[in-house]
């Protein structure tokens, strides 16, 4: 058990005084195992650009890249007592009406809005406006 801060501070267990670091460097640099040490270099291979023309110059090594898409219709604060009591066919009351505008988050962020269709029995969304990037930040901040 370390009887002092210097002990202590040999073995890894806490901070090292000015003093002490100025000793530190007085002792490497009478080591002369230390001076190899700081005037090897490492051998590193030369590292050539990538061809304009391969996967770093285009877009589509991201074209398999997965993201989360939600439409969202709406939202609405629900107490827990009113959520225990929903049953089947219960109605909840969104803030947003009927015929507006849905929003589609791209990774929990809001990018575009659009409509909902029905296509073939199936549920979809037109995109009817792509949101600005600082345009869409802004409304996330306002929503918090």
């Amino acid at each position: 058990m370390p009887d002092n801060k210097k002990d202590s501070a040999a073995e890894g267990g806490e901070l090292i005084e000015p003093g002490d670091l100025d000793k530190l460097v007085e002792a490497s640099a009478d080591d002369p195992a230390a001076d190899d040490a700081v005037a090897s270099s490492a051998d590193l291979p030369d590292f050539q650009p990538a061809p304009a023309d391969g996967p770093s110059g285009s877009i589509d090594v991201l074209m398999d890249v997965d993201l989360e898409v939600k439409i969202e219709l709406g939202r609405t604060r629900l107490a827990i007592e009113d959520i225990l009591r929903l049953k089947k066919g219960a109605v909840v009351e969104l803030d947003k009406l009927a015929g507006d505008p849905v929003d589609i988050l791209v990774n929990e962020r809001l990018v575009a809005r659009g409509e909902i269709l029905v296509v073939n029995d199936n549920f979809c969304v037109r995109v009817t406006e792509i949101l600005d990037p600082e345009a869409s930040l802004k409304l996330e901040e306002k929503d918090e």
